[in-house]
């Protein structure tokens, strides 16, 4: 994987993880939430890790079959995607 692709992984799961316990902060406070439809735009553009890691650490989401089996659904998706497209790269 080339720099700009790791680089871009790397930032949007780390923006992906700091969006997933911004919205638990606001669900503890009673505040306008984030769209569950965004947490799952952003594990799906390639923050799945961000989101699962999200998902554990901050207790958030993870009662909502859409999130406790979509984003580890999505994670599998994308490494089998990424191998993929490794395979077809080297050969």
């Amino acid at each position: 994987m080339d720099a700009v692709a790791t680089l871009y992984l790397i930032v949007l799961n780390v923006i992906t993880l700091m969006v997933y316990g911004a919205d638990k902060y606001k669900a503890v406070h009673n505040q306008w939430r984030i769209p569950e439809k965004t947490l799952l735009i952003l594990a799906a553009a390639g923050g799945s890790i961000g989101a699962l890691a999200g998902m554990y650490l901050f207790h958030h989401k993870t009662r909502k079959p859409k999130f406790s089996i979509g984003v580890p659904s999505v994670l599998v998706i994308q490494i089998i995607l990424f191998r993929l497209l490794q395979v077809r790269i080297i050969k």
